[in-house]
């Protein structure tokens, strides 16, 4: 394995990714031959945003690994106020196996990475969420098995970690993924995060679903957004809006979304509650590949 933490998935090969989606598949088959592999180990949760997702499927997988997790609320913490990113990664070595940080700033989690002798995964920042993006490759390759034989199209504003994401991911593993959203700067994928990176984007979304395997989508409103854009970037992505209209181009195709998901904004009840809809699938397999990814980085 060459690598100590899971900070992106820019530092993974197309090979590791696969193997912690393999053993997350495993996992799931079998939780409880797995059940005692981290017994006595301790995973820290530190959290700057609010969570569901990350928090009870990290929480939940380390419980059924025989470890144990602690939840640290970052609003309450000495970090950036009393203490050093230093002191603060320094001192957690010696109450932590492992750490598991849901941040702001990529910057933030590589400083704590950089002075912590333990692991370190990222549970989210403003650029990255590998961890989605491993439990939606699990989702997929449970409905579809061949992922290279698959085209997933995400729909919307795809400035956003979740998209950054993917389109690493599919670019390793070498899927057909096309990005449908405003030719605008402030809704288009950053270069200087995806540089390199191959995806082809198309601003037709009814030419970007046709013949789609996948369909997914994010709210419009990331963490980092400011409210007071909200009625303008309604105005701009409601054209991008997944609804039965979008979904029947491609009457194969599976709805995923990350969630939360602002529903009657960039998806429709009717959508996200249909029978095409994995979406809940996808929660339930953060748990699976997350545990995978804690067996992984503690060489379990």
């Amino acid at each position: 394995m060459g690598y100590k933490d899971l900070l992106t998935l820019k530092d993974l090969s197309a090979k590791e990714i696969l193997d912690l989606v393999s053993l997350a598949g495993k996992i799931k088959k079998n939780p409880m031959k797995y059940s005692n592999k981290l017994k006595g180990k301790t995973l820290l949760m530190i959290f700057a945003k609010p969570s569901l997702r990350t928090h009870l499927s990290f929480d939940v997988g380390m419980n059924e690994l025989g470890g144990h997790a602690i939840f640290y609320d970052l609003k309450d913490s000495t970090l950036g106020k009393k203490e050093s990113v230093k002191d603060f990664s320094k001192v957690i070595d010696g109450y932590a196996d492992i750490i598991m940080a849901r941040l702001y700033g990529q910057e933030d989690l590589e400083s704590i990475a950089k002075y912590s002798e333990v692991p370190v995964i990222n549970g989210l920042t403003d650029d990255y969420h590998p961890c989605q993006i491993l439990g939606d490759l699990l989702t997929m390759k449970e409905k579809f098995n061949n992922l290279k034989k698959i085209k997933v199209c995400y729909v919307g504003d795809s400035n956003n970690n979740v998209t950054h994401s993917l389109i690493i991911a599919c670019a390793k593993l070498g899927m057909n993924l096309v990005i449908s959203g405003p030719k605008k700067k402030k809704f288009m994928p950053n270069n200087e995060i995806v540089s390199g990176f191959k995806f082809k984007f198309e601003p037709d979304v009814k030419k970007a679903v046709k013949n789609a395997d996948v369909i997914y989508t994010d709210t419009w409103m990331s963490y980092q957004v400011s409210k007071s854009e909200k009625k303008e970037r309604e105005r701009i992505l409601k054209k991008y809006q997944v609804n039965s209209a979008i979904m029947n181009i491609s009457k194969k195709a599976k709805f995923m979304h990350c969630l939360p998901a602002h529903r009657g904004d960039e998806v429709t009840d009717e959508v996200i509650d249909s029978k095409r809809s994995i979406v809940y699938e996808q929660a339930e397999n953060r748990q699976w590949s997350e545990m995978a990814v804690l067996l992984k980085l503690m060489k379990k």
